[in-house]
């Protein structure tokens, strides 16, 4: 599925099928990103350690995590599916699975909103010319109630026991990572999982509900700087800028720009692509950086999306920046250091400059006017031959001379 979020993707497989899915998770989360901001702010700021703490106005943390924000959550899932009536459906059925529980319901309405509205549509393509005259309305609308508050009730009973068994399964799983100071390793995951184009399904599928979570109950989570830190990408770019191919060193600044301060990680995809060994150079940087928001115990209150720095800033608890600044500083010095080494600080490129920077057709081209150019050399020659005179030079003025024949 393509978004106004994410790239469009073509192809089958594997990969194209799990990037439409990271673009369908995006494609929920993403227009609700300022409802989280909103709680973010509201959090970072009223919490008894926030930096103005308020019980009155703290009283608001709880009630949006977990109910606004999920069923905001279901309501966008199910207009994708099935327009404002897969919408409203959606927001019902989610009411169902956040009822019970203190646990975040993110995945629970990823899955019951878009599933209650391909109900309906089905439903609706099933009766659509059945339903006599006049009576359309009431057609609609009972369907669409009885749909809503079946799935309302299957959530309660159903859906949302199993989503929670699986959100305290990975809770579990995250906190050996860091009881066992192995954190650091789920980069080696991360990081070929974002320049696949899968950073939403990463980031909003996993660690933002997770992280979600444990900012309800520590007041920060380090698990929103996993996917998000974007030290590895700057430090990426970097290297590219000094030590990179000479036809792409001039786009790097404007890369730069857009992925530091505008938080578009995806510009940077490219860079690693076409030159795979640099993933080492993500994973490196991506893995220093977790490790040092761990040893210095940062973390955020709301993920920070988009991955901008301006967006880090906003959403650092108070006597945070130290570490979170740290994190992202080493995360791009380390990166940077190893991709500048797997380029070979600049050395190789002046002889891959040149292959580089020609297409195909401009090969083509060129090797064209070369046998023509030792073609006229041969019939010169042979001219000169005849007429008693030495043989002839190849025009030194196209793309490369030609030895004497």
């Amino acid at each position: 599925m393509t978004t106004v979020y994410t790239p469009p993707v073509r192809g089958t497989g594997a990969k194209a099928t799990i990037q439409r899915i990271g673009g369908y998770l995006a494609g929920m989360v993403m227009p609700n990103i300022s409802a989280f901001i909103a709680w973010g702010l509201i959090t970072a700021l009223f919490i008894p350690t926030g930096w103005i703490p308020n019980e009155t106005f703290a009283k608001l943390v709880g009630p949006m995590i977990t109910v606004l924000l999920p069923v905001l959550i279901g309501y966008t899932g199910g207009r994708l599916v099935h327009g404002q009536r897969g919408a409203v459906v959606g927001a019902v059925a989610t009411v169902g699975v956040v009822v019970g529980t203190d646990v975040p319901m993110f995945l629970g309405a990823m899955v019951i909103g878009p599933l209650t509205a391909y109900l309906l549509k089905l439903v609706d393509g099933a009766i659509q010319h059945r339903v006599r005259p006049g009576f359309e309305m009431l057609v609609d609308n009972f369907s669409a109630g009885i749909i809503g508050g079946g799935m309302a009730v299957a959530g309660l009973v159903g859906i949302g026991p199993v989503v929670r068994g699986v959100t305290k399964a990975a809770e579990n799983g995250v906190d050996w990572l860091v009881s066992n100071h192995l954190l650091p390793v789920v980069s080696v995951l991360v990081e070929p999982g974002k320049v696949l184009f899968l950073n939403n399904a990463i980031n909003h599928g996993v660690l933002g509900p997770l992280g979600v979570a444990e900012a309800a109950d520590k007041g920060k989570s380090i698990l929103f700087m996993i996917e998000t830190n974007p030290g590895p990408g700057l430090g990426l770019l970097v290297a590219y800028f000094l030590f990179g191919p000479r036809s792409l060193r001039p786009t790097a600044p404007a890369a730069m720009v857009i992925h530091f301060l505008g938080g578009i990680h995806e510009i940077y995809f490219p860079y690693v692509l076409m030159k795979p060994r640099l993933i080492l150079a993500m994973i490196a940087g991506g893995a220093a950086g977790v490790g040092t928001f761990m040893v210095t115990g940062a973390g955020l209150v709301a993920t920070p999306s988009p991955g901008s720095i301006f967006a880090y800033m906003a959403v650092t608890p108070k006597g945070g920046w130290f570490g979170v600044i740290l994190g992202i500083l080493i995360a791009a010095a380390v990166t940077f250091g190893v991709a500048a080494a797997l380029l070979g600080f600049g050395r190789l490129e002046p002889a891959e400059d040149e292959d580089e920077a020609i297409t195909p057709e401009e090969q083509a081209e060129r090797e064209a006017a070369r046998k023509a150019a030792a073609d006229r050399a041969v019939a010169a020659n042979k001219a000169a031959s005849k007429a008693g005179v030495g043989p002839a030079r190849a025009s030194t003025t196209g793309p490369r001379s030609v030895r004497e024949v």
